[in-house]
């Protein structure tokens, strides 16, 4: 046999034998992977809403965006916590499932959380994946107080002639004065700062200052205050002479107290008295928004790059096309 016929047998049984095996590998001749990045989700923002206020409890809305990229994610939870900022103990939970989450998108969830309408509180904001927790953000709100049940919704309130209260929304004037009692006519300022007020009425008493007994009271029907108008009710109070009185104006709408004011009235030549009240009035405060990423959530900014790959494990089926070609042109010149 031929030498140089044996050796170009061999060569194209090599190479025969290297295709062969290139086919068999799995993924040596698959093309480029073109699939979805595993999907990714996280917290964008969280933000908190009243949700009505009945008389010693408001519901706070918390509404949970979040950011979703790459392939489906399953089993996605969200979980609401609110903790009392000041005894640490856990006043309330709420949970939403979403289920499936899938394309570059972002959704939201909100839940409903009820609590004491005192003081303040940590609300917690916890994202789950697969029953994992991937990230957790928080929110405190302080001033819980100053929501106004909607029972007790009223724009009429006692008129504020400075922002540091040193003008009292309640004067008096002596209409009578006698040996042993003296007939007072209070008034107050009631202003409706806009909307639909309804009827309304104020109850004045007169509190004796060191005993706190009530020495005289009245009550005035104020009835509709058209809005942006400022009406001025009044009443008389009898006293016992020569002591000193606090001066209480107290607003009512359908039998709930709405507001509440003071002054004082010295009627005691040897001793004064004051009304020292400070107020601040600082409403609902919500904080800024905290978050904590674990590994795979997703934030607002994150971005996914897909890399290809143009070479592959192996010998390629192409590869070992040519390599056979290239294998029967070498013989074919070496015979020549």
């Amino acid at each position: 046999m031929n030498r140089d016929v044996v050796l170009a047998g061999v060569a194209v049984g090599i190479v025969l034998l290297a295709a062969a095996g290139a086919l068999a590998l799995p993924g040596a001749v698959s093309g480029p992977d073109r699939s979805e990045p595993p999907g990714r989700i996280g917290l964008a923002e969280v933000t908190v809403t009243p949700d009505g206020t009945a008389g010693a409890n408001a519901t706070l809305a918390v509404t949970t965006y979040l950011q979703h990229r790459g392939g489906p994610t399953e089993n996605v939870t969200v979980r609401y916590r609110a903790v009392d900022t000041d005894t640490g103990f856990v006043a309330a939970t709420a949970s939403r499932d979403l289920g499936t989450v899938a394309g570059d998108r972002e959704v939201n969830a909100t839940g409903h959380l009820t609590v004491e309408r005192a003081g303040g509180y940590r609300l917690e904001t916890l994202l789950y994946r697969n029953g994992s927790r991937v990230a957790s953000g928080a929110k405190t709100v302080e001033g819980m107080g100053s929501l106004t049940p909607t029972y007790a919704r009223t724009p009429v309130e006692f008129h504020r002639f400075d922002p540091a209260g040193n003008l009292p929304a309640v004067s008096f004037a002596v209409e009578e004065a006698g040996e042993d009692r003296t007939t007072l006519n209070v008034s107050a300022y009631l202003t409706n700062t806009g909307g639909n007020a309804g009827d309304v009425r104020v109850t004045f008493v007169a509190r004796q200052a060191d005993s706190n007994i009530v020495a005289d009271r009245g009550s005035v029907r104020v009835g509709q205050i058209p809005p942006g108008h400022t009406v001025t009710p009044s009443t008389t109070l009898t006293v016992p002479s020569e002591y000193n009185y606090y001066l209480d104006a107290v607003l009512w709408k359908d039998g709930v107290i709405v507001g509440s004011t003071r002054t004082a009235a010295n009627l005691d030549p040897t001793e004064t008295i004051s009304v020292n009240e400070t107020q601040r009035d600082v409403g609902l405060q919500v904080s800024d928004f905290e978050t904590t990423e674990k590994s795979g959530g997703a934030s607002a900014g994150d971005g996914y790059q897909t890399t290809t790959s143009t070479s592959t494990p192996g010998f390629g089926a192409l590869a070992a096309l040519a390599g056979v070609l290239g294998a029967l042109l070498a013989v074919r010149r070496w015979s020549a």
